[in-house]
C-alpha cells in the first residue's frame, strides 16, 4: 500500500475510534434539566396528593404545582453535548449529586428522608400558620447525655425546670441560667402513658461551639401539630426538600373555605421552616421551564432565588417574591383580588 492509501485507513481508524469513545464512553458530569411538575392540589394516581382524614375539607381550584428538577447520569460523551446544545439543560460535576464517598442507594435515601422531613415541615408550617396548637416532642438524644437512658425520642415535653415547654425555644430558655450539676425536673408524656417526672442532674456540653458553663440536657426538640386528625401527603419517586412551600399552601388551602390561588394556575417552590420562613433552592431555571410549559402564570419564587429567577425567568411568567408564608398568602390575595403580587 503506498502512503496515501495508509492516510486514508489511519483516518478512517480515528474516526471510528473517537465515534466509539464519544458513543460510550462516560463523562464525569450529569445534566440538569427541567423534571416533572406536581399539582399539590390534584391525585397522585388514585389518590389524593395531600388528603385530610377527621377534618371538614373545601373544595379547591386551578393549581399549586410544585417543580422538580430532573438528574440525568451516566451520560457519553455525545449525549452530554446533545443536552447542553438543546439549551434546556446544563451540565454539573457528577461528584456535587453523588459524591464518591456514598452509595446510590445512600444519596436516594438522604433525598427520600429530606422529600418526608418537608411534608412533616410543611404540615407543622400550615397549622401554625391556621392557628392550630402544637407539642413538643424529643428528636434525637446525644447519646452519653443525661437524659440518654431517662427519656426516649417520641416523648412529649410539657415543662422543664418549673417552666412549661411551647416550643423549641422555650425549653432552651427553660435551662439558660443553669449550670453543669444542677438538678432539673422535666415533666414528660410518653405515648398514652401519664404524665411522667424525671429528676435529671445536668451535664457539661462537650459538642463544638456547645456552651460549657451552662446545664446541657441533651436532647433536640421538635414541634408537631397537635390536632385530632391526619393530614397525608402521597408523591412517589420524588426527592429534596423544596416542595414545601406549595405543600404548606395547599394544606392551608384545603382546610380553608374559597380558592386559595383564586382559580389560577400557579407554581414555584421553596423548602420551608416550621415557622414558616422560605429558603433558596437549586434548579429554578428548569423549575420555571417546566411550570411555563404545563401552564403555569404565576411563579413563586424564594426571595434570595430572585436575581437569578429574574435574570432567567421564560416569557409570560410572572414571578412573585416570598421570604415567608405570610408573602406567599399575601400573594394569593393579591391574585383573588386580580391584583399583581409583589414581585422580585
Amino acid at each position: 500500500m503506498n502512503r496515501r492509501t495508509w492516510t486514508l485507513l489511519t483516518s478512517v481508524v480515528l474516526v471510528v475510534a473517537f465515534g466509539l469513545l464519544g458513543a460510550f464512553a462516560r463523562v464525569p458530569f450529569v445534566a440538569l434539566g427541567p423534571g416533572p411538575t406536581y399539582d399539590t392540589l390534584g391525585l397522585d394516581g388514585d389518590h389524593p396528593v395531600i388528603g385530610v382524614e377527621g377534618h371538614e375539607t373545601y373544595p379547591t381550584a386551578g393549581h399549586l404545582n410544585m417543580t422538580t428538577v430532573s438528574v440525568t447520569d451516566q451520560l457519553s460523551l455525545f449525549g452530554a453535548l446533545g443536552l447542553w446544545v438543546s439549551g434546556r439543560y446544563a451540565l454539573a460535576p457528577r461528584d456535587v449529586y453523588f459524591p464518591p464517598n456514598k452509595s446510590e442507594q445512600q444519596i436516594e435515601q438522604e433525598n427520600t428522608e429530606a422529600f418526608n422531613d418537608s411534608q412533616t415541615t410543611a404540615e407543622s408550617a400550615a397549622l401554625r400558620f391556621l392557628g392550630y396548637p402544637h407539642k413538643v416532642l424529643i428528636g434525637q438524644i446525644v447519646k452519653g447525655s443525661p437524659a440518654d437512658g431517662t427519656l426516649e425520642p417520641g416523648d412529649r415535653l410539657l415543662n422543664a425546670n418549673g417552666k412549661p415547654v411551647t416550643d423549641a425555644a422555650s425549653l432552651k430558655a427553660a435551662l439558660t441560667g443553669t449550670k453543669p450539676g444542677d438538678r432539673v425536673e422535666i415533666r414528660y408524656q410518653r405515648a398514652d402513658q401519664p404524665e411522667q417526672v424525671a429528676n435529671v442532674q445536668l451535664g457539661r456540653n462537650d459538642q463544638p461551639g456547645g456552651d460549657q458553663s451552662q446545664g446541657f440536657l441533651g436532647v433536640g426538640a421538635t414541634e408537631r401539630p397537635d390536632v385530632p386528625f391526619e393530614i397525608k401527603i402521597s408523591l412517589a419517586d420524588v426527592g429534596g426538600p423544596s416542595a414545601g412551600l406549595m405543600f404548606t399552601l395547599a394544606i392551608i388551602d384545603k382546610l380553608t373555605p374559597g380558592e386559595l390561588n383564586g382559580g389560577k394556575f400557579v407554581a414555584g417552590t421553596g423548602e420551608i421552616d416550621p415557622a414558616g420562613n422560605v429558603g433558596p433552592i437549586g434548579g429554578i431555571p428548569f423549575k420555571m421551564i417546566k411550570a411555563k410549559e404545563s401552564g403555569a402564570t404565576i411563579f413563586l419564587v424564594p426571595a434570595e432565588n430572585c436575581a437569578e429567577a429574574k435574570s432567567q425567568a421564560p416569557d409570560g411568567l410572572q414571578l412573585a417574591r416570598v421570604a415567608n408564608l405570610g408573602d406567599a398568602t399575601k400573594a394569593m390575595e393579591a391574585l383573588r383580588a386580580n391584583q399583581a403580587p409583589a414581585a422580585c
